[in-house]
């Protein structure tokens, strides 16, 4: 078993390092794929995007998503927290409820509200990405609070610790995987998501998949979606080996959109 799972181990890594080279060239030497993209489109003047580098793009895109799922992972776990203690217990469902009102909402019409307020570029495309993420890691941190044993945080009460001890040293180190999960989920809905803030100006990899649609270049649009594509794969990577170091379990096994099941595992 250990000698076989080595072996996939390492395939998988060889598989992430190509993939990973493959991005960082295309992301620093993407005019000299020019040749390429004159072979595929002919009849195409222009087949590489120009108009930023793609170095340029890949920076504000990773920008905008640090941002909005930083901002979305300190809100959600408050937020998870405050439902999770005896003083907010009764608010969970609407809690709930709230959230998945933000999932559920069409960005292109968060965005379409948000530019009379807030006016073009990065801030609507912010806020839109912000409510697009809370829900997975609001789910994953109230499963993983739930899912720890009530004896556990019996013994803590028992030794001595304060509610704020207890919940920083105890429940929310056991609750990290599921929390992990959930931040994994919103982190790579957050890449593709962000791309549509290039319709309202925000500087993106969706620069030249927006720029390729409205002039008809589809190798623009292929450049755009091949690097967010090898940006999403890396980052869900990055995220699987840390899950690996914190002894995550499966993704089957995890009840990051289902928060009752915490409360089950707890229960038992």
């Amino acid at each position: 078993m250990r000698p076989g799972r080595c072996v996939m181990i390492g395939r998988s890594d060889i598989i992430t390092a190509i993939l990973f080279l493959a991005f960082i060239a295309l992301v620093l030497f993407m005019p000299a794929a020019a040749p390429v993209f004159h072979w595929l489109f002919p009849d195409n003047p222009r087949p590489v995007f120009l108009r930023a580098s793609f170095l340029e793009l890949t920076l504000a895109h990773a920008q905008l998503v640090a941002l909005s799922a930083g901002a979305a992972a300190a809100f959600a776990i408050s937020i998870a927290i405050f439902v999770t203690r005896p003083v907010g217990r009764e608010f969970l469902p609407i809690v709930g409820a709230l959230a998945a009102v933000g999932q559920t909402f069409p960005p292109a019409a968060v965005l379409a509200l948000a530019v009379p307020a807030l006016g073009y570029g990065e801030a609507p495309t912010l806020l839109a990405l912000f409510l697009y993420s809370i829900l997975p890691i609001l789910e994953g941190t109230i499963a993983g609070l739930h899912a720890v044993r009530a004896d556990v945080r019996e013994a803590a009460d028992g030794v001595g610790f304060s509610p704020m001890s207890k919940l920083l040293r105890i429940e929310l180190p056991l609750a990290a995987p599921y929390i992990v999960a959930g931040l994994r989920t919103s982190v790579i809905i957050a890449i593709g998501t962000a791309t549509i803030g290039s319709t309202i100006g925000a500087l993106s990899l969706g620069s030249p998949i927006v720029e390729g649609l409205a002039a008809e270049n589809t190798a623009y649009v292929i450049e755009g979606a091949i690097v967010v594509a090898l940006f999403a794969i890396l980052v869900d990577r990055g995220f699987e080996m840390l899950e690996r170091r914190l002894v995550i379990p499966s993704r089957s096994e995890l009840p990051a959109s289902r928060p009752r099941q915490g409360a089950a595992a707890a229960a038992r």
